[in-house]
């Protein structure tokens, strides 16, 4: 400023000084065509540099800012400094900007920007995914229009958002979000949606499962309790009523010791780490004792056979690949009428190792395959508790046969018989060891 001030005041004195000296030496008129001329080319001295700032303002650049003489250079670096400060600036902002933008493009949350009247800005990916939008279709659109469910509606119009809103969709895809309103301007809000259908479902299962055990326990407690307060009643023991109550009851808290035992073994497998050791199982032992254990389950009352036509063992857990083969050959035993027969398979083709187990039993109708292997679930709940089924061996053998990379196949017809064949991957297949 104080630069452009002393300039002005030397060029006023130059002017006056130019003047009075065509004055002096020549006439009055001399000094005012001369003061004329100087002024006019000072004017046209500014005006050329008005038209070459006109001109840069049509396409501000920072690059392209003009270069004047004299007080105009002071003002066109003024000008660069400042256009390249604000292009500097303004790429900041940018920056940042597209770094809120990639993080909300990122986020696993659902992120919808609402203006004062509800309608939207901007939405993520994860939104679009949750409330089936389109980002550039919806954008501008209300998100009443957009999300018809009164339950929302009723959330969005209460503006009490400090607890979260738990809103079931069912197009695109059935999805329970939880969404909550967040204000943060005096205009705006942000609607964030979390997909929680996953926790919906495990915490469904734990309910389904804590109601199960309970009814599983209630019947034999029930029965131990009513035989406990019979005999507390008798005057005087009998003998006979002994004799009739005691092996009940011992049946009954049989059933509660197995149902607690497999209740367990589900925990180990689920709590455990999920990488298996590197042990050997030898399948011509473990079939030779499934052999043994089925024929003691059966006492004679079925035709049992084993098919053994692979010498290959397995990497694996012996226990847990026992107890999965196990549940298997005793659900087979339970579930086949007396004369009915059992066939246990080895086969390995050198792809795939099978395991399976077939039976000409009551077989199961298609709708319940898929769900076999839920705890509890039971196709014929009278019959499973009559044979001493606790409703967990198939969870377990689902979970053992994960453990070990491998899958579990149902074939199964009504009055036809099943059959449970759990299949191993190439690299489970291990070579026997030689004999000594």
């Amino acid at each position: 400023m104080r630069d452009f001030l002393r300039r002005m005041l030397v060029w006023l004195a130059l002017t006056f000084a130019l003047g009075i000296g065509f004055w002096l030496g020549g006439s009055p008129l001399d000094g005012v065509l001369a003061v004329a001329v100087w002024l006019g080319f000072t004017l046209a001295f500014h005006l050329y540099h008005l038209a070459m700032l006109l001109r840069w303002l049509t396409h501000p650049v920072a690059e392209r800012v003009p270069d004047g003489f004299g007080v105009w250079h002071n003002v066109f670096m003024t000008l660069y400094r400042l256009v390249r400060t604000q292009s500097q600036s303004k790429r900041k902002l940018t920056n940042v900007l597209e770094r809120f933008i990639n993080a909300g493009e990122a986020m696993p949350d659902g992120v919808v920007v609402l203006d004062e009247f509800d309608r939207i800005e901007w939405l993520n990916p994860m939104a679009v995914e949750h409330f089936g939008l389109d980002r550039k279709r919806d954008v501008g659109n209300l998100l009443l229009n957009l999300i018809r469910q009164p339950g929302f509606h009723s959330y969005i119009k209460a503006d009490s958002f400090s607890q979260p809103h738990i809103l079931k969709m069912v197009q695109p895809r059935e999805l329970v979000l939880a969404i909550q309103l967040v204000p943060f301007d005096s205009t705006r809000k942000l609607l964030l949606s979390r997909d929680i259908t996953q926790l919906e479902r495990v915490q469904t299962v734990h309910r389904d499962f804590v109601a199960n055990v309970s009814h599983e326990l209630r019947t034999p407690l029930t029965v131990i309790g009513g035989f406990l307060e019979t005999l507390s009643d008798m005057p005087d023991s009998d003998p006979s009523a002994l004799r009739q109550f005691l092996p009940m009851m011992m049946e009954q808290s049989r059933r509660m010791q197995t149902l607690v035992e497999d209740l367990l073994a589900l925990s180990r497998l689920e709590n455990s780490p999920k990488v298996l050791g590197t042990e050997k199982v030898n399948m011509g032992e473990l079939l030779d004792t499934l052999m043994v254990e089925a024929e003691g389950l059966s006492q004679g009352r079925h035709h049992i056979r084993l098919d053994q036509v692979s010498g290959s063992w397995l990497w694996g857990s012996a226990q847990e690949l026992h107890s999965a083969f196990g549940n298997l050959v005793s659900n087979a035993v339970r579930y086949t009428p007396d004369g009915g027969s059992i066939r246990l398979s080895w086969a390995d083709d050198g792809e795939k190792a099978t395991f399976s187990v077939r039976d000409d039993g009551i077989g199961i109708p298609r709708e319940h395959i898929p769900r076999l292997t839920e705890r509890f679930y039971r196709v014929d709940r009278g019959r499973s508790r009559n044979n001493g089924g606790t409703g967990l061996g198939l969870a377990i053998v689902k979970h053992v046969i994960a453990r070990h990379q491998a899958r579990l196949e149902i074939v199964s017809e009504p009055d036809k018989g099943s059959t449970f064949s759990v299949v191993f991957n190439r690299d489970r297949i291990a070579e026997p060891d030689a004999k000594v």
